[in-house]
Parts: C-alpha cells; structure tokens; sequence
C-alpha cells in the first residue's frame, strides 16, 4: 500500500538525482540513444576522442584477450567498429554510470566499488542470457542489468540513515533487501530505480524490467518479460559472490528455479565461461574510467 509517508521518502531519495553532476555529451547521447533516437558510429567515436579516460578504456577493451585480435588497434574509430553499436554503447553506460556513483558522497559501509561490481555483472549476466532467451526488448537487457539497483544508491546518497537502517536489519537476519524497505519506508529500491529511470527518460521496457527484477511475474501478467532475465541475472550474480550484502550474511534465494523457468539449460556452462572473461575485463576497464 503507497502512504503519504512512502511516497515522502521515495520523493526525498529521487532527489538525490541533483546531486549528481551534469551528464557528459556522450552519456546525453547514450541515454538519447536508448530511447530510439539515432546515433551514429563517427558522432560517439569523435565523442570518445575527446575524452582522454574513456578512450583509451575503449581501446584497451579491443586489444584485450576477449577479442583475441591479430594486431593492436589504435584508432578509436577503428576500435568503435569493432565493438558495433551496442556492444560500445553498453561498455560507455558502464564506464560513464560508475564515474556518477563515484562523484557524490556517500556514508560509511557503503563501498561504490561493490556496489558497481554487482551492477557489472547483473548487466553482463542479463545480456548473455537473451542470447539464449526469446525475451522481449533483448537490446535493453544490459542497461536494464546494469541500472536495476541504482535506487540503493540514491538512498546511500540521499537518506545514509535510512540506508543504514537497512543494512542493519540485514545483519539481524529480518529479510531481504526488499522485505527490509518495505517494513522500515514502505517504499523499495526496485519502485525507485524505476521512478528514476522514469526522470532519465529511459525507455518503458527497461524501466518495466528494473521495477520488476525482485517480482517478474508482475511484469505483464506473468508473460516472459526482461524483467525475468534480470531477475535471474540478479540471482545468478549473487550466488557467484557478486551481491551487495553485509558480511556474512547469505542471498535468501539462489537462481536455480529462475534459470530453469526461462529453460536456459545446459547453455549455462559456456554463457558462464564467458561471463568470467567479460567482467574480469570490464571489472578493470571500469576501475580505470
């Protein structure tokens, strides 16, 4: 049930959103660009050029052992076309996202390094799985992985205390992240990322995933959704170590029953090999953006 007193506390946590600095031209045009606008090969390649950090994060993404390429490429340009559209604007997201969440302050026991960590994965994982998963809005599989838990951090940012709060009724074993929201705010972090994502204009069928991620069921009426795959993604994350919980303290649900629903099957073990190599290379690419 939405109360004046939750609906307070997600307006107060949303407003962590001014603290953030300006967005960068490329990351205006990322965003642009997930809500079908066209962007082209030459105009984020003469973005990235300008931007010393992230273009030579790119180049080192190309010329890592995941591409396994005969010679080192050195051109942006040529690096941009090797990497194709989508896979370059997901690995830019990635890049310019974790820059904002380490800009701002945010309060003891909070770690951005974990908490972009489990974002990676979650992102990388969702988009390994619509490869063998008839999902719908495949394409916004990444991002929607990549975002789903941005709400955490605008309560880290925005309310520490009612973060805090959390985390401590996580220590005392009283539920999940979402069970703990609820009782403690009456307003969860999935609602919030969401609602943000709803400020960024992100299209309807990513923020539909991130709101659902805890409960993809509710989706479209129990069809298959994205929300499904990042729901599994999320699981699977946090059953291979990559969560943002306290020491210690166990995920309550592992993503076997999730898997087997979407029938991914024995696909796993190769998207799992895969997904090793990708976020140990994106892990370093991202610490160095």
């Amino acid at each position: 049930m939405v109360t004046s007193g939750s609906l307070e506390v997600r307006e107060r946590a949303l407003k962590a959103l001014d603290r953030l600095p300006p967005f960068s031209p490329i990351l205006n045009r990322l965003l642009a660009s997930l809500a079908r606008e066209d962007v082209s090969f030459a105009e984020l390649a003469s973005l990235i050029e300008k931007d010393t950090v992230l273009a030579g994060n790119i180049l080192r993404l190309v010329n890592s052992a995941l591409y396994s390429l005969p010679g080192t490429v050195s051109s942006v340009r040529h690096a941009v076309a090797i990497l194709g559209l989508v896979k370059l604007r997901n690995v830019l997201l990635g890049m310019t996202i974790s820059r904002l969440w380490r800009s701002v302050r945010t309060p003891s026991g909070w770690s951005t390094a974990q908490f972009n960590l489990h974002s990676v994965a979650v992102a990388t994982l969702a988009d390994l799985l619509v490869e063998v998963v008839p999902a719908p809005d495949a394409e916004g599989a990444f991002v929607a992985g990549l975002l789903h838990d941005m709400g955490k951090a605008l309560w880290a940012i925005a309310l520490p205390e009612h973060y805090l709060a959390v985390w401590r009724a996580l220590e005392q074993g009283r539920g999940d992240w979402l069970a703990c929201e609820k009782e403690l705010w009456g307003c969860d972090h999935a609602e919030l990322s969401a609602a943000a994502l709803e400020r960024w204009k992100l299209p309807e069928p990513i923020r539909r995933a991130v709101r659902h991620h805890h409960a993809p069921e509710l989706a479209r009426g129990g069809e298959l959704d994205l929300a499904h795959v990042v729901h599994a993604a999320n699981l699977l994350a946090a059953d291979m170590g990559y969560a943002m919980l306290p020491p210690g303290v166990v995920p309550h649900r592992t993503a076997t029953l999730a898997l087997e629903a979407l029938g991914v099957g024995e696909e796993l073990v190769r998207l799992l090999e895969r997904f090793r190599d990708e976020v140990a290379v994106l892990q370093g690419v991202l610490k160095q953006a």
